[in-house]
């Protein structure tokens, strides 16, 4: 991986403040952040208690703000910064696959350059191409009509964000792009609902979430699916719950720190990876045993790598006008990165149920923690087995994939 070392202007140690950060269109002042010498901002930095999403995605910034260009300008052959498609697979020891399985991911707001941007992440990992005329990519409304036209670049980078991890966990996947046509829970849950009516559906992926109540529990069905896996992010502000990860049906995606250990790689939980428990959602039975300090929902299942200090490269918009390579984190990236390993298994699904039968196609997160305090250790703390900020750990292969 080829991860830069930026903005650290003598600084040092994390802190956080507020700057202006061109570009991003749902407000104009979004919170930064350093981890290690990396600064990061949200993607998507609002989002209230009253039916608003926010998107999951951490873009790599300079110290003002500044989405940092990951390819050298003037230097096309330079590898892109950050994890590649080509890493992931090797980290995360994903096969070749076979078939054309689908998986949707649910957005919101119009991607103008969607396709034009991802042909430039195949291309650059010699994946093969998917467009809208050979019908490998679609793009739709939320209920399968036309996209919206309203432009948001936040969640313009949360959609390359999602399509290209899904393209880099399942490179033959046919993938269909479902644009809410505003961040309310109720046009993305819309969404949602048209995508398991898509013919040969196997994944769904939902970068997004907003803090967890007891009143979304009557919502929860929208996260279910006979036979579809319905990933969700974990969210990106460390030990709390996110709602729709607690729906009962949904598959909780948690992040992890990911680094060159040795010849190998070594991975911690990341401090900003959601966990928690549910408030008034059921517990899946196969949490039972597993998960007994919560009475209800507990988030997370599973986890890839999120931490935007060991990000992964994409390619998309960085700001109104301009697209180039950027490095993300967030479990924005994780999300679409499992659901792409579901649809690649392209076996029997049954929610999260076949992660917990298949541990030993996992790798354990035993260290690193998302909070201080929490109720119980395990909430915000890795261990040995079960722990809130990444489940029961990483794939390794898609043995834990299919039931």
């Amino acid at each position: 991986m080829n991860l830069r070392i930026w903005g650290v202007f003598g600084v040092a140690s994390a802190i956080a403040m507020t700057a202006s950060v061109p570009g991003f269109a749902q407000s104009e002042r979004a919170q930064l952040e350093l981890s290690g010498h990396t600064w990061h901002a949200a993607a998507c930095p609002r989002g209230n208690p009253n039916g608003t999403a926010r998107c999951f995605a951490r873009v790599v910034t300079d110290a003002r703000g500044n989405p940092l260009n990951g390819k050298p300008v003037g230097n096309p052959n330079a590898t892109p910064s950050g994890y590649g498609a080509t890493e992931l697979r090797t980290v995360y020891a994903v096969p070749a696959g076979s078939g054309t399985p689908t998986i949707a991911i649910v957005d919101a707001f119009a991607y103008p350059t969607a396709e034009a941007d991802l042909a430039v992440y195949r291309a650059q990992y010699g994946l093969p191409a998917c467009t809208t005329a050979s019908g490998c990519l679609k793009i739709v409304g939320q209920t399968g009509g036309k996209p919206p036209s309203r432009v948001d670049v936040g969640w313009d980078q949360e959609q390359a964000l999602d399509l290209d991890m899904a393209s880099a966990a399942c490179p033959n996947c046919k993938i269909v792009l479902v644009q809410a046509s505003s961040a309310s829970f109720s046009n993305l849950w819309t969404g949602v609902d048209y995508a398991k009516t898509i013919t040969g559906i196997r994944a769904i992926s939902n970068s997004y979430g907003n803090t967890d109540s007891a009143s979304y529990a009557a919502y929860d069905s929208h996260y279910a699916g006979n036979q579809i896996a319905i990933t969700v992010s974990t969210g990106d502000y460390g030990y709390g719950a996110q709602w729709p990860a607690t729906a009962p049906g949904a598959i909780a995606v948690g992040g992890t720190s990911l680094t060159h250990s040795g010849a190998g790689y070594a991975e911690t939980a990341w401090n900003g990876a959601g966990s928690g428990c549910g408030l008034g959602h059921a517990k899946p039975s196969w949490q039972n045993g597993v998960t007994d300090a919560c009475g209800g929902r507990m988030e997370a299942d599973i986890s890839s790598v999120a931490d935007p200090n060991t990000g992964v490269a994409v390619y998309g918009p960085m700001s109104r006008s301009t697209r180039g390579w950027m490095i993300f984190g967030g479990t924005s990236a994780s999300a679409p990165f499992i659901g792409g390993l579901f649809a690649l298994a392209n076996g029997s699904i049954n929610g999260a149920q076949s992660i917990y039968t298949h541990t030993s196609s996992l790798t354990d997160v035993t260290s690193g923690s998302n909070g201080s305090s929490c109720p119980v250790a395990y909430y915000c703390k890795a261990q040995q087995g079960y722990d809130g900020p990444t489940g029961l750990g990483t794939p390794k292969g898609i043995g834990a994939f299919s039931n």
